[in-house]
């Protein structure tokens, strides 16, 4: 008998997702503990787990999202949507931080639930970022978070990202007064059978994305911005611009040149020698 119950709470204990299903605030204020907290077990492996997804914001983008309602079949369905628009996208040839030319398979975004109360943790000791404006991105918002890591800085990539996101999750319309009449007459409203045990209904859950800000480059990027980097050419456009803006003197200095070749730089010159004999002559008739 006694086996049996270890062995059962193994099994609970095992299938359990920590942290999965809290809903805390982000808090980035400093705690009583101040820096001095000591996470154990669980929890230090979920807050080593954000401090290294936090130091990749160094390279690749982070973007910040808070979600609510969402069922795990329906974060599954969000998660395909999102690693099949990522790749439509062809990938940027030109990259700010060295790729491995080995790697065969090619990186995709990850999206990742995290613990709102040890990811507020990691957040405000992540040094790269000015706490005041990670607190302008969360908002003091409360509820589910999760971090969207997006392999490398391919505008792109990024918009593609979050037209998924849009598609996937609509947002929700805001209730009319009528609507919400409606469900206040039936939280007070009287039983149709009173003594008799009401009917369960099953709620309808409505998933909510919403998407908080990004994380670029020791930069905190709010939503305006964040889809002002969106629309942006990819990378490779970008450098072809500039190299064409920096290389457009030299070409029009060249094409000046090669057309004074030949006959028609002994007639520029012969032009030149006229205009400067005329103007010798005008300044004696000036003086007189």
């Amino acid at each position: 008998m006694l086996s049996r119950c270890q062995a059962s709470n193994a099994v609970r204990v095992v299938s359990r997702v920590p942290g999965s299903t809290r809903s805390y605030a982000v808090s980035l204020k400093e705690s009583a503990f101040g820096n001095n907290r000591v996470f154990k077990d669980t929890k230090a492996y979920q807050y080593n787990w954000y401090t290294r997804i936090l130091e990749t914001s160094k390279t690749s983008p982070l973007i910040i999202l808070h979600h609510n309602e969402f069922s795990a079949e329906r974060l599954k369905k969000l998660r395909t949507d999102i690693i099949v628009a990522a790749q439509r996208v062809k990938p940027s040839l030109s990259s700010p931080t060295p790729v491995a030319s080995d790697s065969t398979t090619p990186q995709l975004p990850t999206l990742t639930v995290v613990r709102s109360s040890i990811f507020g943790v990691a957040l405000r000791r992540f040094g790269d970022v000015p706490v005041k404006d990670l607190e302008k991105m969360i908002n003091d918002q409360s509820g589910g978070f999760a971090v969207l890591s997006v392999p490398s800085l391919n505008p792109p990539l990024i918009n593609a990202i979050l037209r998924a996101m849009d598609r996937s999750v609509p947002p929700k319309p805001p209730k009319t007064p009528e609507q919400i009449k409606a469900e206040e007459a039936a939280k007070t409203a009287d039983p149709e059978q009173p003594g008799r045990r009401m009917k369960r209904v099953r709620q309808v859950r409505v998933p909510e994305l919403k998407v908080m800000g990004a994380i670029i480059e020791g930069r905190v990027f709010l939503p305006p911005k964040l889809d002002e980097v969106s629309k942006m050419p990819a990378l490779d456009t970008l450098r072809a611009q500039i190299v064409g803006l920096l290389s457009a003197p030299s070409s029009q200095l060249a094409a000046v040149l090669s057309q004074a070749g030949g006959g028609q730089l002994a007639r520029t010159l012969e032009g030149l020698k006229k205009s400067l004999e005329e103007e010798a002559g005008e300044k004696p008739d000036e003086a007189s």
